[in-house]
């Protein structure tokens, strides 16, 4: 049987959730009406708290979303996910990230690789590099690690080192990803070249911003420690090895990528090495154990308590059915302030989509703008457009029960803001109270009359709230393969292929395409920038 192919608009579920939605109940009523509402709408799993009662769902429309999901076929796309059926159909691919965080004994046999084998290898070099034990071409201890990628290659690892950074080891690692110049060159100048190991990302070692900035990078090398110093500072993350080879890598030196693994589920692999230098090789054991815990979850839970099946029917049901068209995600951890931009990434590229799995043109929004920022910082910059704006935006809230550093004052204040935003955000401030408000301060019966409007809240305002005990490599593991998951059950309902990505690889086509011509007609007209001004003006 091939992938479920169901156009979710043709189905009963959808039916019954367009009549739900005409008659629609704010949370107020909803709350009125069930006074153990956020226990009848939370799930507790492990260490994680889904609190998503302020939601405009109720048991009803819960189960025709559960309904949904099941017409849509999830049952059946889980199963060929899990058992490394081709799902990618359109590059002809399994997709199997979840493979690498398993234990179990057939992921040999469903993915033809020696995954053991390979951590193996992610491991003794890390600890070779972490103790001192593999030094620089000068015989100087490798202190900091430059990570040199772009996309999956490099947001995954950035997130999570970051994410991580409480754990960090004697290690400082570095991000080099863009083509601009400026970037490659601030990173370089902070650094000790005898001290400093560069991992090169790619998986087809053509990435042109990545083998630009690496080109820029070994020739820099080669001009202070000479061509052979290459061998000791440059590691490779790919699955063209040849390639690699060629740009002067020592075998030994090269970590394999495979094909069904996308980009953007990547920073499990070898493309997490960075991570595994960072926070160290048992630290990534128990990133991976954690994501491993997700993923029994997801397989094994009923669609009704299942995080990631739940998380991703209330993206649905406020982008389909209330025309929401972004997301924004919270997280009340500075350590999590690059979770936003790796979600964007995850989520956009994968569900930004217009044609579904039988080849035709969607006639429904997929896919969702996701943005966001960490709090209370993001109080002070968007959250005016939450309260009193006139879009819907669906928020998702992340906070920690215990901080990492035990300030409890803190950390008192943090989680005062986090549990009062998902508050104000639903009830928002009524018209009478503002009014008495403003009678206590002592303003005129003109004034009140005149101010009154400004200072009123409608509320009702959609939030869910994610509250996990700690933040942990294990915690953080769970985290992202929740996602990683809810991205797979939108893909699944709204019938698209979530892991291609043809719309990234457009621009990349027509920039070398530009880049060639600029460059034979530059020799006859002048510098590549003057040539590059003549086009743009014409």
């Amino acid at each position: 049987m091939k992938f479920p192919r169901v156009n979710p608009t043709k189905t009963k579920s959808w039916s019954k959730l367009l009549a739900h939605k005409n008659n629609i109940k704010t949370l107020d009523e909803f709350f009125s009406k069930n006074q153990n509402r956020q226990k009848s709408f939370s799930i507790e799993w492990n260490k994680f708290f889904l609190d998503f009662s302020k939601t405009h769902v109720d048991r009803n429309i819960l189960e025709d979303l559960v309904a949904l999901a099941e017409e849509c076929g999830l049952s059946h796309a889980i199963d060929a996910m899990f058992s490394g059926k081709k799902i990618n159909e359109t590059e002809q691919r399994a997709v199997m990230h979840f493979a690498l965080r398993s234990n179990k004994s057939n992921t040999t046999k469903i993915t033809g690789v020696d995954l053991k084998k390979l951590q193996q290898k992610i491991y003794s070099f890390s600890e070779l590099i972490i103790n001192g034990h593999k030094k620089g071409a000068s015989g100087k201890r490798i202190t900091d690690v430059v990570n040199i990628g772009i996309g999956g290659s490099d947001l995954g690892p950035k997130m999570i080192t970051k994410a991580l950074s409480h754990y960090k080891n004697n290690l400082e690692i570095h991000f080099i990803s863009n083509i601009d110049g400026d970037h490659v060159f601030e990173v370089l100048k902070k650094l000790n070249l005898e001290t400093t190991l560069f991992l090169v990302v790619s998986k087809s070692f053509t990435t042109q911003e990545t083998l630009t900035n690496a080109k820029t990078v070994k020739n820099w090398l080669i001009s202070k420690l000479g061509k052979k110093a290459i061998s000791d500072h440059f590691v490779a993350v790919s699955s063209n090895p040849n390639k690699a080879v060629d740009f002067g890598i020592e075998k030994e030196n090269i970590f394999p990528m495979y094909d069904w693994v996308g980009g953007r589920f990547s920073l499990w692999s070898a493309v997490g090495l960075s991570i595994s230098l960072s926070i160290g090789p048992n630290n990534f054991e128990k990133l991976l154990e954690g994501a491993e815990k997700m993923d029994s979850h997801f397989l094994s839970s009923s669609f009704s308590k299942n995080l990631p099946v739940v998380l991703a029917l209330i993206t649905i049901w406020y982008n389909n059915f209330f025309d929401a068209q972004s997301e924004a995600i919270i997280p009340y951890s500075e350590y999590l302030s690059d979770l936003p931009s790796y979600l964007q990434q995850s989520i956009m590229e994968s569900n930004g989509k217009s044609i579904d799995r039988n080849g035709a043109e969607v006639q429904y929004q997929t896919g969702n703008i996701v943005w966001g920022q960490t709090g209370t910082n993001s109080q002070h910059a968007f959250f005016q457009l939450l309260h009193q704006g006139t879009k819907i935006i669906p928020c998702h809230f992340i906070g920690y029960k215990h901080s990492l550093h035990e300030n409890k004052e803190h950390h008192d204040k943090l989680m005062a803001n986090f549990f009062a935003q998902t508050e104000a955000l639903m009830k928002g401030k009524s018209r009478p109270q503002v009014e008495k408000e403003l009678i206590e301060q002592g303003l005129s019966s003109d004034e009140i009359k005149k101010i009154i409007p400004y200072k009123e809240f409608k509320g009702d305002k959609p939030s869910t709230t994610l509250l996990i005990d700690k933040l942990t490599p294990e915690t953080i593991g769970s985290l992202i393969a929740m996602y990683e998951h809810k991205i797979f059950v939108e893909g699944v309902i709204w019938n698209i292929f979530s892991f291609d990505q043809y719309g990234v690889e457009l621009g990349k086509e027509l920039a070398n395409n530009i880049l060639k011509n600029l460059k034979t007609s530059s020799t006859k007209q002048g510098s590549l920038n003057e040539e590059l001004l003549k086009r743009y003006k014409s």
